[in-house]
């Protein structure tokens, strides 16, 4: 039934009330279509030509910016970067999160003076956060390799050395967001109805079986929504690699030693806006585009496996 036969179909005042839904939600559809619906679509069509933005015309290859991506040695491994960058925030930023909101969703003292210092990275800027984390993960004089070296280890080469340059990068991101997934964790954790703990009291269930009968279950809407979220914002890591990694090395680019910190989206903001290569880095876009709709898509149907909503 379309939008016409229902309003016509509909009684006075319910078709005052979805005129006005209209006119609310109007402008929110038109600014989507407009900043995101027709960038995305313009970047299907410029990644068929061979574009450097000035200099002469686009050249109509097809599909040949994507024939060059599977052979292009630089952006598979930009790939791998970034799925070992997202399965290292997924798998520590999660964990740490639903811990800290478990923890700071009873009553302790200074909880809420405890919980705007770890919401407070979230709102600090990247930039701000990547330039203090230079110095923090610095080999000479960074201060997590003087903690380190309480322990007897030696100097890291955080962002010198291959090995490191994912690791550093994780290490920071977490850091920086695990404020906002706590936040909403413990929101999860505060609609779950407490009868469900007072039945599993009675029966004598230890808190431990009623962690994972009570609250994983019931908080799975919860995690669904930070996992697809917490996913697609680490599919589009760029400022943290840029900022972190650009003049540590003599690699310029923000890529890291070795290109160990390159990630999709920073190689392709320097193929657009350092080498020039306008219609290869759309098609760059368009590969993580459909690389998230794909797990999107994958994680929505999975859900009905695990996700619990409490009736």
């Amino acid at each position: 039934m379309g939008i016409r036969t229902r309003l016509i179909m509909a009684s006075p005042r319910k078709r005052t009330e979805m005129m006005w839904g209209f006119i609310f939600v109007g402008p929110v559809i038109l600014g989507i279509l407009i900043f995101m619906g027709f960038p995305t679509l313009y970047g299907f069509f410029i990644s068929t030509f061979k574009w450097t933005f000035i200099g002469k015309n686009p050249d109509f290859i097809g599909l040949g910016n994507y024939v060059r991506l599977v052979n292009d040695p630089d952006f598979l491994q930009a790939v791998k970067n970034t799925f070992v960058y997202v399965a290292g925030i997924l798998v520590f930023s999660i964990p740490l999160s639903l811990l800290l909101a478990i923890m700071f969703n009873r009553k302790m003292p200074f909880g809420e003076l405890l919980k705007i210092i770890y919401y407070l990275p979230v709102i600090t800027m990247m930039v701000a956060v990547s330039m203090v984390w230079r110095w923090v993960l610095s080999t000479e004089y960074g201060i997590l390799n003087y903690f380190l070296g309480f322990f007897g280890a030696e100097n890291v080469p955080w962002l010198n050395d291959p090995r490191w340059a994912m690791p550093a990068l994780i290490i920071m991101s977490v850091w920086k967001g695990v404020g906002f997934n706590m936040v909403l964790f413990i929101a999860g954790l505060k609609n779950i109805s407490s009868m469900y703990y007072e039945a599993a009291d009675i029966d004598g269930a230890s808190p431990f079986r009623q962690f994972i009968s009570i609250t994983l279950p019931l908080l799975s809407p919860t995690t669904l929504f930070i996992a697809l979220t917490t996913m697609m914002n680490s599919f589009q890591i760029f400022a943290q690699a840029k900022i972190l990694f650009s003049g540590a090395t003599e690699e310029s680019s923000g890529a890291g030693p070795d290109n160990a910190a390159n990630t999709i989206v920073l190689y392709l903001y320097n193929n657009a806006f350092k080498w020039g290569s306008a219609g290869y880095a759309a098609a760059q876009g368009v590969f993580l585009f459909i690389i998230l709709i794909m797990i999107t898509s994958i994680q929505m149907k999975l859900q009905k496996r695990w996700v619990h909503y409490d009736a």
